[in-house]
């Protein structure tokens, strides 16, 4: 039974201390709706995380591992998102949104040396949008993710078919999302790739490979479909709705 206690609580906070200290302040402030809520948290929750001037933190947004999470200034957390950010943590920056139901988890005791998450200026993450950060995952400026969006920069290995998968450890080689991206409804990019600035990538597409910069990919896995110039890669100039 302790041994439980001591695993979960080595998992929320990076310490005994710090786990009472943040949860008063959440369990204090965190329920308060409307404007007035808002307005309360961007002050005080100044003394649990970073914040560069002021961000709007709408109320029962979870939090763990606060001392490792920095809001730039304009920034927004909507209702019911998730932030779990040991412990490298996670960054988002100026104006940048996290809409209803999204989760951004690091989720690193394995000692990996590039998990995080960081998100740049004036981006937007979709509702119930999934970012995974073990890996690591650096998403530029401009950047929106519609709802649904999984960003998943870990994978299991299992190459070895007399051991269960979950002995055999993990790859996590991360993620990099560019500037002026667009990722549509439904999209999965996987570990170890690489989203190319000015790209779009269609509504439930997985994206296993690098995806070159102004082009739009779609499909299972997902493949060019053609250029932001308009020039078409095949032949039929179907219509794709993101």
């Amino acid at each position: 039974m302790l041994e439980n206690i001591r695993l979960y609580l080595n998992r929320q906070a990076s310490s005994l201390f710090r786990y009472f200290y943040e949860q008063f302040f959440i369990v204090l402030l965190g329920w308060i709706p409307t404007i007035f809520g808002i307005a309360i948290r961007s002050v005080l929750y100044k003394l649990i995380l970073k914040m560069d001037g002021f961000a709007a933190i709408e109320s029962n947004v979870r939090i763990r591992f606060a001392d490792h999470i920095k809001l730039g200034h304009g920034s927004y957390l909507d209702y019911g998102t998730y932030l779990h950010a040991c412990p490298i943590g996670i960054e988002i920056g100026e104006r940048s949104i996290v809409m209803h139901g999204a989760v951004l988890h690091v989720y690193n005791f394995r000692g990996m040396p590039n998990s995080g998450i960081k998100i740049g200026r004036d981006s937007l993450v979709g509702e119930y949008s999934i970012i995974r950060g073990q890996g690591g995952v650096q998403i530029g400026d401009r950047v929106y993710t519609s709802p649904f969006t999984q960003i998943i920069a870990v994978n299991h290995v299992f190459d070895d078919p007399n051991r269960p998968f979950v002995e055999q450890g993990i790859a996590a080689e991360g993620i990099v999302i560019e500037d002026d991206v667009w990722l549509g409804a439904g999209s999965i990019i996987t570990d170890g790739v690489r989203v190319g600035k000015g790209a779009v990538v269609a509504a439930g597409a997985v994206v296993t490979q690098d995806v070159p910069p102004h082009t739009v990919v779609g499909g299972v896995p997902a493949k060019v479909i053609r250029d932001i110039d308009g020039s078409a890669v095949k032949s039929d100039r179907r219509i794709y709705h993101w």
